[in-house]
This record gives structure tokens, C-alpha cells and sequence, in this order.
């Protein structure tokens, strides 16, 4: 991604991704511990990931399916360092955010806005249109949707055989650091 357009080069995207796994039915235990839910198609995990603008994974966490995709955003954007051009310490917070519709709401956009975080998320139907919305910068948000399918691309992440969340996380962690090398 060229460092010099319209962003900047501290800018991270976020996206959901939801997809089934191959998970017996009718498992016992915590389900909160398993992080599988039920969905529209049966039982399914949630990846939520924040990515670098050259298309890094920053953080990536494991949520049930059912789970709401803004509940994990403040732990989105408070993990995770973005390196800076040149010296000095990484930087905690991205300039700007996208992210897809399912982010988006007043209390996301205030706690990224208390965080001095800009925005840019597109609006749903039933909210107000944005005044000033970045076209341009949404659609860069295609660098974590690749970023998804090069994480899918290892088996153990997109079929899930593991039963417990802690060891699927560890997977799915294994394969950013893949990524990152």
C-alpha cells in the first residue's frame, strides 16, 4: 500500500468475518469457553480483525457468532501497536479506523472519537447519512478482507478443530505470525 495517500500511514481497518466450522453438534462445557454460537447457519465463529495498512494482522480476536461485532471493538483498538515510519515508539492508536456497517453506531463512533480516532465506517439504513463520509478511504478497507482469506488459507483456521476458543485464538495467532514473517 503506498504510505503516501490520502489516510495516512497509521491507519487500521477492521473487518468480521463469520463463517461455519466443522465442530461436532451437541457439545457439553462452557459454551463461553468453546466461543461458538448459534447462528443463522448453525454453529460459527467470529474473527475480528485489526489490520496494519499494508495488510499485517494487529489484533485478531475470537468472539461465538452470535455475539455482536461492536462489543469487541474497544478491545480492538486498544490492543495492539502500529509501527511508525522511521524512528520512535510504535503508535497505540490509528489515525483513522474503517470498518464495515456492523461497527457502526453513535456510541462506536463517540468512543472512537474520545480516543481521538477519525472514522470511517459507512452508516445503515436506519441511522442519519453522514455529512462527510470518505468514499475513497472505505474502499481500502478491501486489505483486510484479503487479509481474512490469507488467514483462511491454513486449514486449522478456516475449518476449526479446535473445541476450545483459548486453543483456536492460539491457532489463528500462530498463522498472523506466519503472516508477519
Amino acid at each position: 500500500m503506498p504510505t503516501g495517500s490520502s489516510i495516512g500511514a497509521c491507519t487500521s481497518w477492521i473487518a468480521r468475518r463469520s463463517g461455519p466450522t466443522s465442530t461436532r453438534l451437541g457439545q457439553r462445557g462452557d459454551p463461553a469457553a468453546a466461543a461458538l454460537g448459534r447462528s443463522r447457519g448453525g454453529f460459527s465463529t467470529k474473527l475480528h480483525v485489526r489490520a496494519e495498512r499494508g495488510g499485517k494482522p494487529v489484533v485478531v480476536l475470537v468472539t461465538p457468532g452470535q455475539q455482536h461485532d461492536q462489543m469487541v471493538l474497544e478491545a480492538l483498538v486498544d490492543h495492539g501497536a502500529v509501527r511508525r515510519l522511521g524512528r520512535g515508539r510504535p503508535r497505540l492508536r490509528p489515525g483513522r479506523l474503517g470498518a464495515d456497517k456492523a461497527y457502526s453506531s453513535g456510541k462506536a463512533r463517540q468512543a472512537l472519537r474520545r480516543r481521538g480516532i477519525g472514522v470511517v465506517i459507512p452508516r445503515k439504513r436506519n441511522e442519519r447519512p453522514a455529512p462527510h463520509f470518505d468514499r475513497a478511504a472505505y474502499r481500502e478497507r478491501n486489505v483486510v478482507e484479503r487479509l481474512i482469506n490469507r488467514l483462511k488459507q491454513y486449514r486449522r483456521v478456516a475449518t476449526r478443530y479446535e473445541k476450545r476458543a483459548a486453543a483456536y485464538q492460539a491457532m489463528v495467532t500462530i498463522a498472523a505470525i506466519m503472516l508477519w514473517l
